[in-house]
């Protein structure tokens, strides 16, 4: 396969440059005639935009050619060949048109640049590229194409340097990861302004278009720690002790449904990751996302039986949307053993907490909420938005003959670790409140521990038979390490 940073294709143009003299001499029409070097950015906007039109003009037919003549499906690797030779005849025509014109030709450092900008916005991600390709960045803000700002995963923050050359460059560019998103096109216009969608890295992005200060086009991205995650895993990195992890797998075993809450970045979709992990391989179970980011599918190793929905935006004519709400419905159709919901933000809570209730035990779900014991105020308000419209009184009821515990995560006094602070069992619903223990609760440093006698004793039971040692909830301090 073609190497886009490879010069092969700069060996064919000699024959147009060679009575212009030896590149880097007077006559190279990469110089102007004091001597000194011609400014590129007109040159360099007449070459993006000549390689972008021939590509976009070519590449479909050539592909649907080689398709009708080999019979086969053109893989990523054999488009980006063909691609690759579309660019080399376009280079060469587009540079024989500017010494006809007699313009000035940019350096071959500059050419090489647009080229792959132009196959890393096809095949990659353009001025995003380099921020992804580094492992420590773990979230990108781009307040408009030039004022870019990342945190790594220390913790640093710095600001860096432009995504795009323009406005309309970067918008642009969110529009041709939105058409090719998933499994899905999805809008990115005045009509929908807003788009969430995952990166082929599994990165989640957010972007906005028209609304913000200026009418420019805003980004964020979030990289999650791991693609795949256990419970092992997050006991070595600081997120959960000794005893946590016993304490989070043996509610997996027991087949508990679990609502994991936290803030933005707080860790809940890793935890729900490897939370799931500690499932037999070959339970079915059924995700509900708005953008697909929890990836159970990816790994039939681990999950072998998983139906992974995405919910879908309205089309132009305003039709044809798939609510998460109306998912977790159909979900419910498909025989699961286990529903899992990415993000609980709106009226699914209520056919989650049905499927929680009514057979689907062990099911899964997170929810953006600051503490524990704020997370029944916020199902409440989400299920007040529902077709329902249940009342206080009866939501909880609903929630708690659903919802067994909710595991909450926060940032360690470091401002760095995400760790559990608090872990709360839901022990039923009177009237206006939904009543809950906090079994571990948060510490001096916010890291969770037990607190003795706050389990109920058949809940202990429950977790005895999935292979828990109730020793782990006796030491106040916990397990963690120094």
């Amino acid at each position: 396969m073609t190497n886009p940073t490879d010069h092969h294709h700069l060996a064919a143009l000699p024959h147009t440059r060679s009575a212009l003299g030896t590149l880097g001499g007077p006559a190279d029409p990469r110089w102007d005639t004091e001597g000194g070097e011609a400014d590129p950015s007109a040159a360099l906007l007449r070459l993006r935009r000549a390689l972008r039109e021939r590509l976009s003009t070519e590449l479909p037919q050539r592909v649907a050619d080689q398709q009708e003549h080999t019979g086969a499906t053109v893989t990523r690797e054999e488009r980006r060949e063909l691609a690759q030779l579309i660019l080399d005849e376009a280079l060469r025509a587009h540079t024989e048109d500017e010494l006809a014109a007699g313009r000035q030709l940019p350096t071959r450092e500059a050419e090489q640049r647009v080229l792959n900008e132009v196959v890393n916005e096809l095949f990659g991600l353009a001025g995003l590229q380099p921020l992804l390709d580094d492992p420590d960045v773990e979230t990108i803000n781009a307040n408009r194409h030039d004022l870019v700002f990342v945190q790594y995963s220390n913790g640093r923050r710095a600001q860096v340097g432009p995504i795009a050359s323009s406005n309309e460059e970067l918008t642009d560019l969110v529009r041709l990861l939105a058409a090719r998103a998933s499994s899905q096109e999805r809008r990115f216009d005045h009509g929908s302004p807003a788009v969430n969608l995952q990166l082929p890295g599994g990165e989640r992005l957010f972007a906005v278009m028209g609304l913000t200060a200026g009418g420019v086009t805003a980004l964020s991205i979030r990289r999650h720690g791991y693609l795949t995650a256990t419970l092992a895993q997050l006991r070595r990195g600081g997120t959960i002790d000794a005893s946590l992890e016993a304490f989070l797998r043996a509610l997996v075993k027991a087949r508990k449904n679990i609502l994991i809450t936290g803030g933005t970045g707080a860790g809940k979709t890793t935890m729900l990751r490897a939370l799931a992990s500690e499932m037999d391989r070959l339970e079915r179970i059924v995700t509900v996302e708005d953008a697909f980011e929890l990836g159970l599918d990816h790994d039939a190793a681990v999950h072998a039986d998983v139906t992974a929905f995405q919910s879908r935006e309205p089309n132009v004519e305003g039709e044809g949307a798939v609510s998460q709400a109306e998912l977790v419905r159909w979900g419910l159709r498909m025989s699961p053993d286990r529903v899992i919901v990415g993000e609980i933000r709106g009226p699914e809570v209520i056919p989650m907490c049905n499927a929680m209730s009514q057979g689907n035990d062990g099911s899964m779900a997170t929810l953006h909420a600051s503490s524990s014991r704020i997370a029944f105020t916020r199902l409440a308000s989400y299920a007040a938005q529902g077709a329902e419209r249940l009342p206080l009184e009866a939501t909880n009821l609903l929630v708690a003959s659903s919802v067994h515990f909710v595991v909450h995560l926060a940032r360690a006094e470091d401002r760095r670790t995400r760790v559990v602070s608090s872990v709360r069992e839901v022990v039923g619903a009177d009237g206006p409140q939904v009543v809950s223990n906090e079994v571990y609760r948060p510490g001096p440093d916010r890291r969770a521990r037990p607190v003795a006698g706050a389990l109920r004793g058949d809940t202990l039971d429950d977790l005895i038979e999935a292979g828990f040692d109730p020793e782990w909830l006796e030491d106040p301090d916990g397990w963690w390490t120094p």
